[in-house]
């Protein structure tokens, strides 16, 4: 009997499933999957991002958007070779819908789905101008009165939020409001960007000095400009904010620095929101059809309350404001927490001169860095994978077909190898007294992360001082209060101080439209972030996706946009194309809206 191949057997799934899909036979289409399955769709099929998991949960989308999506032309990406291992087999395909062209992964068991990744790649009739697409740029022939490059976008600039009105406004020029910016601006959505600081980048240059990125460069690529590739692998906060500054000037985006948004209020009735900004001192009234909150994962500063904080006559700073450690030389340093910005915080004043005592409240999953690059992201983001021939986007896919409920499934044996390899470092962790984790289940970083966004440190260096005792570390006890001179903690003890650092994390994004639109928007749309996992920090119900991100709210023109690099790049298309879609006034029917859970 002669094998089938890999490819042979994606072909024939891909064809039953594009047959009916197209024929609208619905039963047909369900059979292909496994009752275990999960389809994981970027807004081709639902405008949403929505994993759909069984059979009838299948079904059920079907029955809503089949008919008015007009799938076709399912077919294997020739330039993708399919693969088998472990009994499962993958491949890649094209499709298309009647708005839109797509590409997609899928995973087969037993000759039947068991994963499935639809994503919008591009809207029909509304392509990025690039390929045989691109501008000219220069206008060959002559003319009076013409107009420059220059000229134009000066043009635009001075106009754009006063005689014209912008389509979309983004509250945050982080790099999140700056990706998805990029991507409006080659969809042609006049687009307004919005930062209080002044330049692009300033969001990373003030933070504290020894901040580099903990990502490694594959990981944190920006749309369309890659990084150089002699590009350092952890880029240090002043070449971020560098970067992300010339990106802004040379992707043309209208940026308002040194403006803060007042308020924010929709209007129902004529789908409009009224934005007032103080620009530079002026106050500006622009009327957006959108809103994108892109404030960032780590923008509303969570700030502990403490009995005695305002009798404290040293410093006190959130992690946030800490400037770093040079005035702190000889000084007594409490840091209060023990994830990134802690252990960062913690080195550079040890390195400064300081006696710093880290107050670790509850566990911490630690990670070394070199580790996680080798286990945990070589395979698809590492020079490695380069060689392999692993692009970007590629990456972005394989991770993004992943189903969030299976996917500690996957991150458990990656930790278990880690553990494995530097058993002796975490020995050593602990015997120093530190508390340490790998998630609810065993899974690490990037679960912990999904779920909760903080709980973890990826160690560049400064678990070795915490060892030592360079750091010293208090664990496994909470503040009781502060008193002029001193931490003093629920068991007695006294931590003298000059400096309290709160590196205590922050709050949920949809903080930020209490304060910006109203708390009764805010709790309508429900807390932002986490899956719904029942693990810590990440009450249920389950989601099955990030809660509110990058995708339709409970409130009408209403976004949130963030997330770190990787995600700011990947999902930036998905939110461009849906906000790109209303513009141009597409259907978008909306399938599964998230109802809201834990108002903050």
């Amino acid at each position: 009997m002669l094998d089938v191949s890999p490819a042979t057997k994606i072909d024939t799934v891909l064809l039953k499933l594009g047959n009916a899909l197209e024929a609208g036979d619905i039963d047909a289409a369900v059979n292909l999957f496994q009752a275990d399955c999960y389809w994981r769709d970027l807004v081709t099929f639902t405008w949403n991002l929505k994993t759909l998991e069984g059979r009838e949960q299948i079904r059920d989308m079907l029955t809503s958007q089949l008919s008015a999506i007009k799938p076709s032309g399912f077919v294997q990406d020739v330039k993708e070779q399919a693969s088998e291992g472990n009994g499962v087999t993958e491949g890649w395909f094209e499709f298309e819908t009647g708005a839109a062209r797509g590409y997609g992964h899928i995973r087969l068991k037993d000759g039947l789905i068991w994963t499935l990744l639809t994503t919008m790649s591009e809207l029909k009739g509304h392509e990025e101008p690039k390929g045989i697409r691109r501008p000219m740029g220069a206008e060959h022939g002559h003319g009076r009165n013409r107009t420059t490059w220059k000229e134009k976008r000066e043009t635009e600039a001075a106009e754009l939020g006063y005689s014209e009105q912008p389509y979309v406004v983004i509250i945050g020029g982080g790099q999140g409001g700056i990706a998805l910016g990029a991507r409006l601006r080659q969809l042609g959505v006049p687009t307004i960007i919005i930062e209080k600081n002044e330049r692009p980048g300033d969001s990373w240059r003030k933070r504290y000095k020894s901040l580099c990125l903990h990502d490694p460069v594959w990981y944190d690529h920006l749309p369309y400009i890659p990084f150089p590739e002699n590009w350092p692998v952890f880029t240090p906060k002043d070449k971020v904010g560098d970067w992300l500054e010339m990106y802004t000037r040379v992707m043309e985006l209208n940026y308002w620095g040194s403006t803060t948004c007042k308020s924010a209020q929709y209007d129902e009735a004529t789908g409009e929101w009224t934005v007032v900004v103080d620009r530079a001192g002026k106050e500006v009234v622009l009327r957006p059809k959108q809103l994108v909150l892109a404030t960032g994962m780590s923008g509303k500063a969570n700030v502990p309350k403490f009995t005695g904080q305002d009798i404290f006559k040293g410093e006190q700073q959130h992690s946030s404001q800490h400037p770093g450690p040079d005035a702190y030389a000889g000084k007594k340093v409490v840091v209060i927490g023990s994830n990134n910005s802690a252990h960062d915080i913690c080195a550079a004043l040890w390195e400064a001169g300081a006696d710093v005592t880290m107050l670790q409240r509850s566990s911490t999953h630690i990670v070394k860095s070199d580790s996680l690059m080798e286990i945990g992201l070589g395979d698809l983001y590492s020079e490695r994978a380069v060689a392999n021939g692993m692009t970007t986007r590629k990456a972005d896919l394989i991770f993004a077909s992943l189903p969030y409920r299976i996917m500690h499934e996957f991150q458990v044996p990656i930790y278990d190898r880690i553990r494995e390899q530097d058993a002796d470092f975490y020995a050593a962790l602990e015997k120093a007294g530190f508390m340490l984790d790998f998630g609810d289940d065993e899974s690490g970083l990037f679960m912990k992360y999904l779920r909760r966004g903080s709980g973890y440190y990826i160690d560049v260096g400064a678990c070795d001082l915490v060892i030592d005792g360079s750091i010293k570390l208090k664990s496994g006890v909470d503040v009781s209060h502060l008193t002029e001179n001193a931490v003093v903690l629920k068991d007695g003890t006294e931590l003298p101080a000059d400096l309290v650092v709160y590196a205590t994390g922050y709050g949920s994004m949809n903080g930020w439209a209490a304060d910006l639109i109203s708390r009764e928007v805010a709790d309508k749309v429900g807390k932002c972030w986490g899956l719904g996992s029942e693990t810590t920090k990440d009450p249920g119900p389950w989601e099955g996706e990030q809660r509110n991100m990058w995708k339709p709210t409970r409130q009408d023109a209403l976004w949130f946009h963030g997330g770190n690099l990787h995600q700011s790049r990947h999902y930036s298309q998905y939110l461009s194309l849906q906000l790109k879609a209303r513009q141009a006034g597409l259907k978008t029917p909306v399938y599964g809206l998230q109802k809201p859970h834990h108002l903050s």
